[in-house]
């Protein structure tokens, strides 16, 4: 088999060209020094306007839509025929990597700009899109951008709120987006083949395996929960030990027991991301204490097992202290399986490529999940160095982004629809 990473420069354009583009996305941050692209943010807005700049000087249309994405739609032979959706997110955590979710978006590009400069037409349309809310940072729902696409979306969730007060709807209409017209940026389900995201592994399997890319099977089902625990506030110094109800203390134990929870069932994981104490003062006995937390699993019931207990176990600790505790579920998302048909089509591009294919689960979330509830799906991973994600540490090369445009160009060229559908 053909070794990518052995190439010479000149077989590695696609990747350079790619690596380019990321690097100037990576510019685009609402916090100087670090990498943090918020959706519906001034930074998020740049990057949309670089994009669209990409798009129309290939000639290609291209308008951000309701929700805060990014779409731009190359016609097939025929004009409006159904499409191949190919996208994927350029929102970020606070202090990202700069490859999660914005190398799907640039491999996508990349790959259609082949197609547009040898006026390369396929059987179908292409539409590739930049989601704006992937990671969820800013608002408690995330995949907002997916959900309205597929047409999943929650019209409540335009009343939820940023940590300054700003709601969903006033950021989108900020935005210049119409929040009442995000109904219409659902698709029809005769109007979509399938969809296609590239996404970094975010895991360390294939580099243990010494390869560039991977073919996802499935994507573990996520519930997300925000705990508040309520207390009472007093003087540092003058409340006895024994008279407190400390709702940080009271979180603390609950965060530990979260933990031996994930740690004694296989296949389970659970993270506390985010806390906060209130009032937040050195010498105030904190009254209240929120929190998230992330459960995720393979296996769907075991997933609800777990919440139903992490459940049982903070109510009974917040009894035993006398504290309030109201958890509210922000996020739920099944397992999601990748269509066997898609998963087999990325597999023969990646053996045309010359490289050895390998099939694996992905443990991260991806707007692939949300756009499933519209359409056949499938995920082609690549290789990061040391599995590392969710960091300004997050690298990949510039040959296995070479490597991932190639296969997803040829999987796009080759691409056959699902029968039956």
């Amino acid at each position: 088999m053909l070794d990518l990473t052995q190439s010479t420069s000149a077989d590695r354009a696609l990747g350079h060209h790619a690596m380019e583009r990321l690097a100037e996305l990576d510019a685009f941050t609402d916090e100087p020094g670090m990498l943090t692209r918020l959706y519906l943010s001034p930074a998020h807005r740049r990057a949309v306007d670089c994009l669209l700049g990409w798009w129309r000087a290939l000639g290609i249309e291209a308008k951000l839509d309701a929700a805060g994405n990014v779409i731009a739609r190359y016609e097939g032979e025929t004009p409006g025929a159904p499409a191949l959706i190919i996208g994927s997110h350029i929102d970020t955590v606070r202090n990202a990597g700069r490859y999660d979710g914005n190398l799907g978006v640039v491999a996508a590009l990349t790959a259609v700009e082949q197609l547009a400069r040898r006026g390369e037409r396929l059987p179908f349309a292409i539409e590739v899109v930049a989601f704006g809310d992937e990671e969820g940072v800013r608002f408690p729902t995330t995949l907002s951008g997916s959900r309205a696409l597929a047409g999943t979306f929650n019209p409540a969730t335009l009343d939820e709120r940023d940590r300054d007060g700003v709601s969903r709807r006033d950021a989108l209409t900020a935005f210049g987006c119409d929040p009442d017209g995000i109904g219409a940026v659902a698709r029809k389900r005769d109007q979509v083949l399938g969809f296609l995201e590239v996404h970094i592994e975010q895991g360390p399997v294939l580099e243990s395996e010494g390869l560039p890319v991977g073919i996802v099977t499935a994507i573990n089902g996520a519930t997300r929960l925000a705990v508040q625990m309520r207390g009472t506030a007093g003087h540092a110094g003058t409340v006895p030990m024994g008279l407190r109800h400390d709702a940080l203390t009271c979180a603390a134990t609950a965060i530990v027991a979260i933990e031996e929870l994930a740690r004694s069932q296989p296949g389970l994981v659970a993270t506390v991301g985010r806390i906060e104490a209130r009032p937040g003062a050195v010498n105030v006995i904190p009254g209240e204490a929120l929190f998230t937390v992330d459960i995720r699993s393979s296996d769907d019931a075991q997933r609800t097992r777990a919440v139903a207990e992490i459940g049982a176990r903070l109510g009974a600790l917040a009894q035993a202290r006398a504290i309030a505790l109201e958890i509210t579920t922000t996020h739920e998302a099944a397992a999601c399986a990748c269509h066997p048909d898609i998963v087999s089509q990325i597999e023969a591009a990646v053996a045309r490529q010359g490289l050895r294919p390998l099939r694996l689960a992905s443990g991260a979330g991806h707007d692939t999940m949300a756009v499933a509830a519209l359409c056949p799906v499938g995920m082609l991973f690549v290789r990061c160095d040391g599995g590392i994600s969710h960091n300004p540490a997050e690298r990949i090369t510039v040959e296995d982004a070479d490597a991932a445009v190639r296969v997803l160009l040829d999987a796009i060229r080759r691409f056959r629809p699902v029968p039956g559908r």
